[in-house]
């Protein structure tokens, strides 16, 4: 993790378990040098630190948010209620139904409160599109989608 600098992607997610499918995410915002700050904290059994922490990101110097769950997967929707920044919601995959609940609990988001959401174990594809969020304001980042997308299809 890039300790050294002030994050600009934070990541939340709901339960150590879900940090083994989130590691795609880490790796991939890594290899862009973005840095990012990991918070671990569910929307049910601790709303107030995730209150806290989401309401603080933006002073913290972040950017985007990254909010991964399973089940009821209501993290996403809670971040994105407190906070002004873009959230992209990473459904993760369950036992019980697979990740459809997890999916459906992110997608079906109220008027006003719009969250981004990739595909069910998603993580990589999450940091790709901070990467594209980060560069609507910085074109070096835009420089960086542009040579990562030209190396997909080199590859």
């Amino acid at each position: 993790m890039a300790d050294e600098a002030t994050p600009l992607v934070g990541i939340i997610m709901g339960s150590k378990s879900d940090l083994p499918n989130m590691q795609a995410c880490m790796d991939q915002l890594d290899a862009f040098g973005i840095p990012y700050e990991v918070k671990i904290a569910s929307a049910h059994r601790k709303p107030l630190e995730v209150h806290a922490w989401a309401e603080g990101a933006e002073g913290r110097g972040m950017r985007v948010i990254i909010a991964a769950a399973g089940k009821a997967a209501h993290l996403g929707g809670v971040v994105a209620a407190y906070t002004p920044l873009p959230v992209i919601a990473v459904p993760m995959k369950t036992s019980d139904l697979g990740g459809l609940d997890s999916l459906l609990s992110m997608v079906q988001m109220p008027s006003g409160v719009p969250v981004a959401c990739v595909a069910i174990n998603g993580a990589k594809n999450a940091a790709i599109l901070a990467l594209q969020m980060l560069g609507t304001g910085n074109e070096a980042y835009r420089d960086q989608m542009r040579a990562f997308k030209k190396d997909m299809a080199d590859a």
